[in-house]
């Protein structure tokens, strides 16, 4: 009884991480319109970034999901 309480809290830390996940794409996105309104000449230079930024927010946000996941059904 206590292991599956501990399984279930364990699976809600974790996934914690997907909405942190959701809040550092927010910001991303958010500071570069904000640097985009201010040097619009700037932008295209910086666009690649913004999608590696994204990329990588978001691998983390899917690997919280699944270590949420793996603590639910396989532990």
């Amino acid at each position: 009884m206590e292991a599956e309480a501990a399984k279930f809290l364990g699976a809600v830390l974790a996934a914690i991480g997907i909405g942190a996940a959701a809040m550092g794409v927010g910001n991303i996105f958010g500071q570069f319109l904000s640097g985009a309104l201010r040097n619009p000449s700037a932008a295209d230079g910086q666009f690649g970034r913004l999608i590696f930024g994204f990329a990588v927010t978001e691998a983390l946000g899917i690997f919280a999901f699944l270590v949420a996941l793996l603590l639910l059904f396989v532990v």
